[in-house]
């Protein structure tokens, strides 16, 4: 195993001798779920149950990070906000099995949220407004925190030394790069607390009437608008409704943010870049290739420097309001 190659040696007799170590009876029957930065299997337990196994990306973060994460999570459940918690079957969420990291989490159906009805957004708001106040009453002491310079800066500076962006490119890609950073605002500049930190709706299932968050493997220190701004979609008028719902339905629970809302159009910025780094930085393992087939063609950076030409122009917009 490699750090090109992390998941050559993860067989499902590796995968099934895991889950055998922490007490688990799998009958063999096992089925890859879309995951590219960890690989993710649910298997069939000898009762007809089922569980979902996360195998973490080796070297991708420490055991403490992870270890923190998992804290992080039994927190909030303590707190009764709906997440889907690893299993304990040893009294330990987080297990070490052939140098993997993994853990096992009961398998939970659900639906994306539709944010287009007012009253699932109010729940999603009141619901994220919990997840702060218990996410202010501590911080992370390995995890990462959200800025400019981790996000954008260095990842810019990654990119132009990886060879991932066609030459052609790599000068108008620069330039702009170089005047966005400038005119980003660190998110580190104002409150900050321990944050989901991808709070986009895939991470989100709908059931029964409830918001169950998942994948909290990014979690963070940053400001609570990163929690928020990703549950905004449409034309300004639209997320400008969307905000007004959200913010009275938040401070139901927690004052709203309102103070970070110019950090919206930097937030985006940030992970429009990241996202690009992180499938650069992951290339050399087979499934992004598939995943990502356009990536390192010229038409794909000259997408991705319109986008950031857009967001530059976007910097220069007045911010939301409520």
């Amino acid at each position: 195993m490699t750090s090109q190659t992390p998941y050559s040696t993860l067989t499902p007799d590796l995968i099934l001798d895991a889950l055998e170590s922490v007490g688990y009876k799998p009958t063999g029957g096992l089925t890859a779920l879309n995951s590219y930065e960890n690989r993710v299997y649910q298997a069939e337990m000898e009762d007809g149950s089922f569980r979902i196994t996360k195998f973490y990306r080796p070297g991708r973060w420490t055991e403490f990070q992870i270890r923190e994460e998992h804290e992080f999570v039994r927190e909030l459940v303590e707190g009764e906000i709906p997440i889907i918690a690893a299993d304990e079957p040893d009294g330990n969420c987080l297990h070490v099995f052939a140098d993997f990291c993994f853990a096992v989490y009961p398998r939970q159906g659900g639906h994306t949220p539709d944010i287009e009805r007012e009253e699932d957004l109010e729940v999603l708001a009141r619901t994220l407004a919990r997840m702060h106040v218990i996410g202010g009453q501590g911080r992370f002491e390995h995890r990462r925190t959200l800025s400019v310079r981790e996000f954008a800066g260095l990842n810019c500076e990654w990119l132009l030394a990886s060879g991932h962006i066609p030459l052609e490119l790599e000068k108008a890609y620069s330039t702009l790069t170089e005047q966005i950073t400038r005119r980003l605002q660190d998110p580190q500049s104002t409150d900050n607390i321990r944050l989901h930190g991808d709070c986009h709706l895939g991470n989100i299932l709908w059931r029964n009437d409830t918001p169950h968050f998942v994948d909290f493997d990014d979690c963070m220190t940053g400001p609570a608008i990163q929690d928020i701004w990703m549950l905004l979609s449409g034309e300004r008028q639209d997320r400008l409704r969307q905000l007004g719902t959200i913010a009275d339905a938040y401070e139901m629970f927690a004052v709203f943010p309102a103070d970070q809302l110019h950090l919206i159009e930097t937030l985006r910025t940030l992970r429009i870049i990241n996202h690009s780094a992180w499938i650069a930085k992951r290339w050399d393992d087979p499934a992004f290739p598939l995943a990502f087939p356009d990536f390192g063609s010229v038409r794909y950076w000259s997408n991705h420097i319109l986008e950031l030409r857009e967001q530059l122009a976007a910097l220069d917009e007045p911010p939301l309001i409520v």
